[in-house]
């Protein structure tokens, strides 16, 4: 076993154990591409691409880092009753080292117009998720810790809410992903309570689409994520679609990442991501870099009376 790769492994046991001290305040997993689906930072954005939807999002972070984060996203949602309400299904599957959450999501959105191209939404988001942390994998520097005699497995309920304003060509929205503060004992009992202003995790979001010309549209973006007793985080986001075909974006992630998107539309309705983020922390020494990975599919046509965020 070479020096690096001991390194590796001890930095890797360090950031997991940090985790692990974070989830308590309910971590949420984050997508370089999440401005292509909201539904994954904002359960009142259900229905507001005008169209049924399917998205898949797949993370891969901290590559050669051994047990870094894996994320997977699939999510589908429509609008209905005449595009007055919104309504959506979340699959996901994160893992982290000797941790894995897989679990579902139901969303419903309800939509007000409240100008000729504008539409505020109400969202709310209700499900259940299966936490596992097999402790007794865990190869420790002494053994016979009894703090790994046991592994952990329970369910536990989710909810998010939040608010969305869109018309065809800027939106802006305010969530909170998690309003439920969950743990699990080492009997597998969970303990549930609501969520109080220190514990909620705040995400304020907003962008805008310029025509530049007939073919050309500049699409800035941004994210602000806030939660008690850490800084504020930023992702500034500037994208380019050109000839409604190919788009290219840059992100800067504030004390964590620059990241480069491109996107290609497959099809009338299909179309295909890529994001790569380079971290500039001192984990970029030790990995190659994340990579992330977005199909989305499109199901039906759009209407010109219905104000629909079409960033892509």
């Amino acid at each position: 076993m070479t020096l690096q790769s001991i390194f590796k492994k001890g930095l890797f046991v360090v950031l997991f154990f940090l985790y692990l001290g974070s989830t308590k305040a309910q971590q949420h997993p984050m997508y370089s591409q999440y401005m292509f689906n909201m539904l994954n930072i904002n359960p009142a954005f259900a229905g507001s691409a005008g169209v049924a939807q399917v998205t898949t999002l797949y993370r891969n972070q901290w590559i050669d880092m051994p047990g870094a984060p894996q994320n997977t996203s699939v999510t589908f949602d429509m609008p209905v009753d005449e595009k007055k309400i919104g309504f959506g299904v979340q699959l996901f599957d994160e893992r982290l080292g000797i941790e894995r959450s897989t679990g579902f999501n139901l969303i419903y959105a309800f939509k007000i117009p409240v100008s000729e191209r504008g539409t505020l939404s109400m969202g709310l988001q209700a499900g259940i998720l299966n936490y596992r942390a097999n402790y007794t994998n865990v190869v420790t520097f002494q053994g016979n810790d009894p703090a790994f005699y046991q592994n952990i497995n329970g369910i536990l309920p989710s909810a998010a809410a939040g608010i969305f304003y869109n018309t065809d060509k800027f939106y802006i929205g305010f969530s909170t992903p998690a309003l439920l503060k969950t743990k699990i004992s080492n009997q597998g009992v969970a303990d549930v309570s609501s969520a109080t202003g220190t514990d909620l995790h705040l995400f304020l979001s907003s962008g805008y689409n310029f025509d530049l010309s007939e073919n050309v549209v500049l699409k800035p973006s941004f994210l602000v994520k806030a939660v008690s007793g850490a800084p504020l985080e930023y992702d500034l986001n500037l994208n380019v679609w050109m000839q409604n075909i190919f788009g290219v974006g840059i992100s800067y992630r504030t004390g964590d990442a620059i990241v480069g998107i491109a996107q290609l539309k497959l099809g009338e309705r299909l179309n295909f991501g890529y994001a790569y983020d380079k971290t500039f922390t001192n984990l970029g020494s030790y990995s190659r870099g994340s990579h992330e990975l977005m199909l989305r599919l499109e199901i039906g046509r759009h209407t010109e009376n219905v104000s629909s965020i079409r960033y892509n």
